[in-house]
C-alpha cells in the first residue's frame, strides 16, 4: 500500500502540495492526472525519495522496489534483449554466482531460488515485451547503440515492464510510442501483477488500463474510482455544484453588504448591522475548484478547391536508390480525413513526406491542385524552434508586414497569452511549444494539414481543444497518432500503410484494435503440413541450451552425491546433531526437487533439439 499523509512541498516559494493525502492500495491501476505544471512529475519524485519533503510522509512496504523510464537505455554495444534481461539483477547475480559456486548447500539455494523465479522462461519474457513495444527477432539480437533515442526509451520501457517493480511510475509512456505499441501496453498493464501509477493526457489509455483517478489541484490529492470518463462526470458534477454553491453565497453576500452599507450609521440599525458586518466576516469564501482555460486552437480556414487535391497513380518513393513504398493509387478531397494506420518503420512518414514535397515520387503520376497549399506537423519540428527567440519573433520573421497586435491575437488564438508570447520558446512548457508549432504550420491556411503525432505534449484540455478546431477545419486532414480518442473523433478514413504499400482499412478502429491485439495472443496448435526448416542459428542455439541443462543436471548430481555421503555418515545422527540432520535433510530434498526440475528442462530441450535436426 502508497499512503501519502499530509504533504507539503514547494518549488522556489510556490507551492505544489500541502496538506496533500492519498490512499493507493497494492495492486492498483491509478492515472495521476491534472493541470501541466501542478507537480505530477514531481510527486514521483517524492515517491522515489529524490526530493525531501517539507512535511508530511509517504510510506511504502518494506523492502518495496520501485520502478520507472527516468531515461533511454544506453548505447552500448549489448543487444535489446540482453538489456532487457539485465534489469532483473537478482536474476542476473544469481546466474553468474550459479556458474562458480561450490558449495553445494549454495548451489542448491540458488536453484530453488531461480525455479522460484522462473528464471528459465525470462528470455521468452523478455522477448515478448519487445515485441509488444515493436521490436521483432532480429532486432532484439542488435545492440542498442544501433537505434535511436526514441527506440532506446522503448527498450528502457521495455527493462522496467521485465522487472516488474512492485510500484510501477511511468511519465507519459506512450510519447514514444506508436499506435500499435500504445495499444499493447494499455493490454500489459491492465494485467499487470502489482501497482501502477501512470502521469498520461491518453483518453483511451486512462480508460482502458486503469481503475481509478488520482486527481492533483488546488495542492491536494483526490482519488476517484473509476476510468477517465466516469472520473470526467464527478469531476463536472463538482464544479457545477461549487460554481451554484458559490452564486448563492455571492447572493447572500451582496445582500448583507447591502444591508450594512444602508444602516450602519443609523443608531436604530447600527446593532443589527455590525451583526451582518460579523457575519460577512465569518463567511469563508467558496471558490470554484481551479479548472484549466479554454484552451483553444484557431485555425484559419482556406478556400475551396475543385476535387481531386491529390490525385497518386502508380507511385513509388523511397530515399536514394530505396524504394519504400509502391503500387500508390490514391486520391485525396478536401473535406477527407484520414488517418495513416501501420506499424512504425512500415512507411507512414514516407507517405507524409511525399505528399507535402518532402520527398520526390521515383515513379508513377502524382497530380495536386495548382492553388494547393500543404501544412506540415512533425514531433521533430517542435525541437527546431528558435530555442532563444520569442513566439513573436517567430510571426515577426513569418509575417514581417503584419501589426505586433496581429501576432499577438494570431498567439491567443493558439492559447498563448501575452507572458507567454514575450518568453523565449527555451523557457516555455512542451504544449506551449507544440501550440506554436502548430500555429507556423496553419498560418498559411492550407487545404491539407498533415499531422504527425500532433498531441505528444499536449494535455486532455489541449486536445480536446486540438478536436474543436479540427472538427471546425474546412481542409483535408492527414492524421498519424498513438492517440486513439483522437482518431475515433476526427478520422472517418482509415489507410494500412504496410508491406511496401498503402491500402484503404475497410473495418473501423476497434477492429484494428482487436486485430492488434489478437495478433500477440498465442495461437491455437495446429497441425502443419510443412513446418519451417528451422535455421542453422537456430539449431545451435538449441544445442547450447543442451548443453547448459546437462551441466546444470551435472552440477546438481554432484551435490546430490555429495550430499547423500554426508548423509550416510553415523556421526550426523548422534543426539547432539539433530538440528544439523534437520538441516541436511532439507538441502538434500530441496537438490531432489531441482534435479527434477532441471532433468525435465533437459529432456525438453532435448526433444525440441532432435525435432529441430529432423526437420533440416
Amino acid at each position: 500500500m502508497l499512503r501519502i499523509q499530509d504533504i507539503v512541498y514547494a518549488v522556489e516559494g510556490r507551492p505544489l502540495f500541502d496538506g496533500a493525502s492519498a490512499t493507493i492500495p497494492d495492486g492498483h491501476k491509478v492515472g495521476l492526472v491534472g493541470r501541466n505544471g501542478t507537480g505530477k512529475t514531481t510527486l514521483f519524485r517524492l515517491i522515489r525519495g529524490e526530493l525531501a519533503l517539507e512535511s508530511g510522509d509517504i510510506a511504502l512496504p518494506k523492502r518495496a522496489r520501485i520502478g520507472g523510464v527516468a531515461q533511454e537505455a544506453p548505447a552500448s554495444d549489448v543487444s535489446l534483449v540482453d538489456t532487457v534481461l539485465a534489469a532483473d539483477t537478482e536474476r542476473t547475480a544469481l546466474m553468474a554466482e550459479a556458474e562458480t559456486a561450490q558449495d553445494p548447500a549454495r548451489i542448491a539455494e540458488i536453484q530453488t531460488r531461480l525455479a522460484d523465479i522462473d528464471a528459465w522462461s525470462a528470455e521468452a519474457r523478455a522477448s515478448s515485451i519487445l515485441k509488444g513495444l515493436g521490436f521483432d527477432d532480429e532486432d532484439q539480437k542488435r545492440p542498442c547503440a544501433d537505434f535511436s533515442g526514441g527506440w532506446r526509451m522503448r527498450v528502457a520501457l521495455a527493462a522496467v515492464l521485465f522487472s516488474q517493480p512492485d510500484l510501477l511510475l511511468l511519465d507519459e509512456p506512450t510519447n514514444y510510442l506508436d499506435l500499435e505499441g500504445a495499444l499493447w501496453l494499455e493490454s500489459y498493464l491492465a494485467k499487470y501483477p502489482h501497482t501502477v501509477i501512470i502521469i498520461s493526457h491518453d483518453r483511451g489509455l486512462l480508460n482502458r488500463a486503469v481503475g481509478a483517478i488520482l486527481h492533483l489541484e488546488d495542492r491536494k490529492l483526490t482519488l476517484y474510482q473509476g476510468p477517465y470518463d466516469q472520473f470526467a462526470r464527478q469531476r463536472a458534477e463538482k464544479l457545477a455544484q461549487a460554481e451554484a454553491m458559490a452564486k448563492k453565497q455571492d447572493a447572500r453576500r451582496a445582500h448583507l453588504q447591502s444591508y450594512v452599507d444602508r444602516f450602519r450609521y443609523k443608531a436604530d440599525k447600527a446593532k443589527q448591522a455590525q451583526s451582518r458586518l460579523k457575519a460577512l466576516a465569518r463567511m469563508q469564501p467558496i471558490s470554484s475548484p481551479q479548472e484549466a482555460a479554454l484552451r483553444s486552437f484557431t485555425f484559419p480556414n482556406p478556400e475551396e478547391l475543385s476535387p481531386p487535391i491529390i490525385n497518386l497513380e502508380g507511385g513509388i518513393t523511397g530515399y536514394g536508390e530505396v524504394e519504400v513504398l509502391r503500387k500508390l493509387n490514391l486520391r485525396i478531397d478536401q473535406d477527407d480525413r484520414i488517418a495513416l494506420l501501420g506499424k512504425n518503420g512500415q512507411g507512414k512518414s514516407t507517405l507524409s513526406k511525399l505528399l507535402s514535397d518532402r520527398l520526390p515520387l521515383m515513379a508513377g503520376k502524382m497530380t495536386k491542385s495548382s492553388k494547393l497549399r500543404i501544412g506540415f506537423f512533425a514531433q521533430h519540428q517542435v525541437d527546431e524552434l528558435y530555442v532563444d527567440e520569442t513566439p513573436l519573433d517567430h510571426l515577426r520573421r513569418l509575417r514581417p508586414a503584419e501589426t505586433p497586435a496581429k501576432w499577438r491575437s494570431r498567439l491567443a488564438g493558439f492559447g498563448l497569452n501575452a507572458d507567454q508570447a514575450d518568453t523565449v520558446v527555451g523557457r516555455l512548457s512542451g504544449g506551449q511549444k507544440a501550440r506554436l508549432s502548430l500555429l507556423i504550420a496553419t498560418i498559411d491556411a492550407p487545404h491539407m494539414l498533415i499531422l504527425d503525432e500532433p498531441t505528444n505534449h499536449l494535455d486532455i484540455e489541449s486536445r480536446e481543444a486540438l478536436v474543436e478546431a479540427l472538427t471546425q477545419y474546412s481542409g483535408a486532414v492527414i492524421l498519424v497518432t498513438h492517440d486513439m480518442h483522437l482518431l475515433s473523433l476526427v478520422a472517418d478514413r482509415l489507410w494500412l500503410v504496410s508491406n511496401g504499400t498503402v491500402k484503404p482499412f475497410d473495418d473501423d478502429l476497434e477492429a484494428y484494435r482487436s486485430l492488434l491485439l489478437a495478433r500477440d495472443k498465442p495461437k491455437a496448435k495446429i497441425e502443419k503440413p510443412k513446418p519451417k526448416r528451422p535455421s542453422r542459428d537456430a539449431i545451435l542455439a538449441l544445442r547450447a541450451e543442451v548443453r547448459k541443462c546437462e551441466e546444470r543436471v551435472e552440477k546438481l548430481t554432484d551435490m546430490h552425491d555429495k550430499l547423500s555421503a554426508k548423509l550416510a555418515d553415523p556421526a550426523l545422527y548422534d543426539d547432539d546433531k539433530i538440528s544439523d540432520l534437520e538441516t541436511w535433510n532439507r538441502k538434500f530434498a530441496e537438490v531432489v526437487d531441482a534435479m527434477d526440475r532441471a532433468e525435465t528442462l533437459w529432456l525438453d530441450a532435448q526433444e525440441k533439439l532432435e525435432a529441430a535436426e529432423t526437420a533440416q
